[in-house]
């Protein structure tokens, strides 16, 4: 039985020429209705690395301050003793929290949380 390919695989050979492999296709990552669906989806990136960076304060100096830092100096931040620590994901702001030691580690326990409504309406 001769098969005809259909108007998508056609249209991939027009654009890659002839006898060139078809594009591609990620119909697995449009967007699921079922719940399960969904899940499946999300696998895909759940081990994408990200940068995760806790910022304790900022400060401002001249570069004439900045040229005389040495061991031993101190350098005054903007945010006060006993304020939360903001946790970033790749630069963005995703909660604060408190530093501990766990184990002879620092760690940081999470006191709050962006929403992620919020945290899209900052990227904005």
């Amino acid at each position: 039985m001769n098969k005809r390919p259909s108007a998508a695989a056609h249209d991939d050979a027009a654009l890659l020429g002839a006898g060139a492999p078809a594009a591609a296709r990620f119909d697995t990552l449009k967007p699921a209705a079922a719940g399960a669906a969904v899940d499946m989806n999300l696998d895909v990136i759940l081990d994408v690395p990200v940068q995760l960076s806790l910022e304790v304060g900022r400060a401002r100096i001249p570069i004439r301050n900045l040229l005389q830092l040495n061991q031993g100096s101190v350098i005054e931040l903007e945010r006060a003793a006993g304020e939360p620590l903001d946790v970033y994901v790749n630069g963005t702001l995703i909660a604060q929290g408190e530093v501990v030691v766990v184990n002879e580690r620092f760690g940081v326990r999470l006191t709050d949380v962006i929403s992620p409504a919020e945290r899209i309406k900052r990227l904005k």
